[in-house]
C-alpha cells in the first residue's frame, strides 16, 4: 500500500451545484455507483475511493457545451482537482485512461466536462520517455545550436518512390536538416514503404560522403497492427534510416508502447485527431494533459503547430503547448523535442522566440514555405534561417530583409 495519489483536473459545468456533481465525479469512478452498497466499506472507501481536493469556480455560462433537456441556465463552471489512490489505478497507462477519462464524460448531469492536466506522481517514471528527446535529437541531427530546420515532402500525396527521392535531394542540397514523409504518407500502392527506403536511403547517403552532412529522413512507419509496424521499422533501420513518422492516435497507447519498447529509431509524433479531442472548449481534453501521456510512452519529437498556423489553432493554444512541452514532468530527459509546423515560412520567427522563452530548442518545420519560395527551395531554407537569425538578434525582420534578399523574396510572396 501507497500514500500516493494521482490528481487530476476536470473543468466541469453543470447546472446545479458544482460540489455535488464533483463529489459525484470522485465516487463514480472509484467505488461508487448509483447507490449503496453492502461491500462498499468504510474501510474500501478510505484505502480506495477518489476524493474531491479543489474547487476553483469559475464564472456560470448561458448556454451549455453539451446538448441538455434540464431547462435553461445558467451553467456553473469549475476547475476541480480529484485524487485517485495510485493502489486503485496502478501505472498501466490504460487503467488511467478507463478510470480518471473514459467515464466520466458519461455522467448524467454535466453539460461539459474536459480533462485539464494529470499529476501523476513518480510511479509513472516506469514508463520509458523519449529515446533521444531534445538533446538526443540533436545529437542525432548533427545540430549544435540554433533551430533545427526541417521540410516535409509535397504534394503530401502522389510522388512516386523516385519522384520523391529526387525532392529530397534537392532538399538535402538546399540545406536541409531534416526530411520527413508526410503524415498522410504510409505505404500506397503508388509509393509502397520499401520502394520508398530504397529510393531515399541512396540519396541521403550520397549527400553524406559528399559534404560530410548526414540529413536525417524520417519515413512513416504508422500501422494498427504492432507486427506490421515494426516490420516498417526494421526496414527503416537496417537500410541506415534514423527517424520514423507516428500518427500516433491512429496506432493508439498500445502501439506506442509496443514501438518505443523495440525502437532504435527517433519518433517523430505527428498528434492528427488530437482536434476531436480539443476544439471544443467544454469537451475532451487540454494539451497540457494529452501530451504527458504521450511523452511518457516515448514520443522524441512533437508536432505542434506554430504562430499564424494555417489550422484553427489560435496562437496562445501553440504557445501553451510548447510551454507544455518544454516542462519536465520527472527530468530534464522526459522533454520533446517541440516541432513548430503548419504554415510556417520564416515570417513567424522572431513572434515565435519571444513568445516561447527565446529558446532555439526547436524543430522549425516549413514545407510551401520552402517548397513555394519564389527563388526555390535553396532560397528558402535560407530565408528561414535567416529568420531566425533576426530573431535571435532582436531585429525587425523587415529591417533584416533590406541587406538578405531571401528573406525580403518570402515577406514579398508570404507576408
Amino acid at each position: 500500500m501507497t500514500n500516493e495519489f494521482i490528481r487530476v483536473t476536470y473543468r466541469i459545468e453543470c447546472v446545479g451545484d458544482v460540489e455535488a456533481m464533483a463529489a459525484k465525479i470522485a465516487s463514480d469512478q472509484s467505488t461508487g455507483t448509483f447507490t449503496e452498497l453492502p461491500g462498499e466499506t468504510e474501510d474500501i472507501r478510505r484505502r480506495f475511493a477518489a476524493r474531491v481536493e479543489d474547487i476553483r469556480h469559475l464564472p456560470p455560462v448561458d448556454a451549455p457545451s453539451f446538448p441538455q433537456d434540464t431547462g435553461p441556465g445558467p451553467f456553473n463552471r469549475a476547475d476541480v482537482v480529484i485524487a485517485y489512490p495510485l493502489d486503485a489505478v496502478g501505472t498501466d497507462i490504460a487503467a488511467l485512461m478507463t478510470i480518471t477519462v473514459g467515464g466520466v464524460f458519461a455522467i448524467r448531469g454535466i453539460s461539459g466536462v474536459r480533462v485539464m492536466d494529470f499529476d501523476l506522481p513518480p510511479a509513472f517514471a516506469c514508463h520509458p520517455g523519449p529515446q533521444f528527446g531534445i538533446e538526443g535529437s540533436r545529437r542525432l541531427i548533427g545540430v549544435e545550436r540554433g533551430p533545427i530546420i526541417a521540410s516535409i515532402i509535397k504534394p503530401s500525396l502522389g510522388l512516386t518512390p523516385e519522384e520523391t527521392a529526387e525532392m529530397v535531394a534537392t532538399l538535402c542540397e538546399a540545406g536541409a536538416d531534416f526530411i520527413k514523409d508526410d503524415e498522410k504518407l504510409m505505404s500506397p500502392a503508388y509509393s509502397p514503404l520499401q520502394d520508398r527506403v530504397a529510393a531515399i536511403m541512396p540519396v541521403i547517403r550520397d549527400h553524406e560522403q559528399r559534404t560530410g552532412k548526414r540529413v536525417i529522413y524520417a519515413f512513416g512507419i504508422s500501422s494498427a497492427d504492432p507486427d506490421m509496424m515494426m516490420r516498417n521499422h526494421d526496414m527503416v533501420a537496417d537500410a541506415g534510416g534514423r527517424a520514423a513518422v507516428i500518427n500516433i492516435n491512429s496506432i493508439g497507447h498500445g502501439g506506442m508502447s509496443f514501438l518505443r519498447k523495440r525502437s532504435a529509431l527517433c519518433l517523430h509524433a505527428h498528434r492528427n485527431g488530437w482536434d476531436i479531442l480539443t476544439r471544443h472548449p467544454g469537451l475532451g481534453m487540454e494539451f497540457r494533459a494529452y501530451q504527458k501521456i504521450w511523452r511518457l510512452l516515448g514520443v522524441d519529437q512533437f508536432q505542434i503547430n506554430g504562430i499564424g498556423a494555417k489550422y484553427w489553432e489560435p496562437d496562445d493554444s501553440f504557445v501553451r503547448s510548447f510551454h507544455d512541452c518544454m516542462t519536465p514532468i520527472f527530468s530534464e530527459a522526459d522533454r520533446p523535442l517541440p516541432v513548430v509546423c503548419s504554415g510556417q515560412w520564416g515570417g513567424q520567427a522572431v513572434e515565435t522566440y519571444r513568445r516561447t522563452g527565446q529558446t532555439l530548442d526547436l524543430m522549425y518545420l516549413g514545407g510551401g514555405g520552402i517548397h513555394g519560395h519564389p527563388m526555390g527551395p535553396a532560397a528558402g531554407i535560407r530565408a528561414i534561417r535567416q529568420a531566425w537569425e533576426a530573431a535571435e538578434k532582436g531585429a525587425e525582420l523587415a529591417d533584416y530583409a533590406k541587406s538578405h534578399p531571401e528573406l525580403a523574396a518570402s515577406l514579398t510572396k508570404f507576408g
